[in-house]
């Protein structure tokens, strides 16, 4: 198999953006909103997409940053959202995009922060950040 079939091939298994489902997403209560503020940390060291144009790997530690209101993301279904990226074709840009998106959305936080650092491509590192901060 020469270069463009395997390529070809590489791109023929890639999903679409539009397969990620933002429902498995799960929100727990935070039953300590009242009595005092905390910053909750969480790290992805193994985070996996595909690049949308060579259909190879993209590898990066995700990190998500953020102040609850009255939810928490619950860790396991968090870690079954992200592991669906693994055969999506989506860029750098995109989905440090996209999970800041879903996750508001499941747990509507006071301030929220997605940092993707991306191990290096042709001799180039990539991180990209995004955040939200609630209006008020």
């Amino acid at each position: 198999m020469d270069i463009p079939e395997m390529q070809k091939a590489l791109l023929d298994n890639i999903k679409s953006p539009d397969t990620i489902d933002q429902g498995l997403l799960q929100a727990l209560d935070y039953d300590y909103r009242t009595q005092r503020g905390i910053e909750i940390k969480i790290d992805q060291p193994e985070f996996t997409s595909v690049c949308p144009i060579s259909g190879l790997p993209d590898f990066a530690c995700i990190s998500i940053r953020y102040k609850p209101n009255d939810k928490i993301v619950e860790l396991k279904s968090l870690k079954y959202y992200l592991v669906q990226y693994r055969s999506v074709g989506i860029f750098y840009e995109h989905v440090v995009n996209r999970i800041l998106e879903d996750l508001v959305a499941c747990v509507h936080p006071k301030f929220m922060e997605v940092v993707g650092t991306f191990t290096p491509r042709g001799g180039i590192t990539t991180t990209g950040r995004v955040e939200y901060r609630e209006e008020g």
